[in-house]
């Protein structure tokens, strides 16, 4: 896996445009999670915030499928969230945040959910966000996605992650330094 941070400078032409090519086929196809909104409208808004492309393609190119998810009337911006079905593939085997990571003695994970993030320019679903984003379709029923653990729950080293099973959504707790192949997090960029 490349290290996200040689990815922090601008796209290429030809990476802009495959990457405009993927966000326009994923937002045609997938309606049902923004209605009434014009794919001319977000790619102008891409357009005119292009260092938000960059995190977008760090998104595409872990296997998040970042569309858009809403838009907020308020301040004109599009909200993408990671759509893959699963989890995303290239975020997965991490443990919750630096904190955690640096807490471990052995057997260290490459990253953290909140280091990647952070790297990327995405954040992490809140559960409320996470369970906004379950009305749009079954996500996370094999694998399972960090989630923004209130400060209170993770002073006592513990984090909370949800998924789907038999038809709900589930948020539960582990400790942060825990890090499984099937739990990886789910981001949020606003553009």
């Amino acid at each position: 896996m490349n290290n996200i941070n040689d990815n922090k400078k601008e796209l290429s032409p030809k990476q802009r445009e495959e990457l405009l090519r993927a966000l326009q086929a994923r937002f045609e196809k997938n309606t049902n999670r923004h209605k009434d909104l014009e794919w001319a409208k977000v790619q102008a808004r891409l357009e005119a915030n292009s260092g938000k492309l960059r995190s977008l393609n760090e998104m595409e190119r872990t296997g998040g499928e970042p569309d858009v998810v809403d838009y907020n009337k308020k301040t004109g911006e599009y909200i993408f969230c990671d759509c893959s079905a699963e989890s995303p593939k290239g975020r997965r085997s991490v443990c919750y945040d630096h904190e955690a990571l640096e807490s471990r003695k052995e057997h260290k994970p490459e990253n953290s959910a909140i280091g990647m993030a952070t790297e990327m320019g995405i954040e992490l679903l809140t559960e409320e966000q996470y369970r906004e984003l379950q009305k749009l379709g079954k996500f996370d029923t094999k694998t399972s996605s960090w989630v923004k653990t209130p400060s209170d729950i993770r002073k006592l080293d513990g984090a909370l992650f949800a998924d789907r099973r038999y038809g709900h959504v589930f948020v539960y707790h582990n400790g942060a330094e825990s890090y499984y192949v099937a739990r990886g997090f789910r981001g949020e960029l606003r553009v």
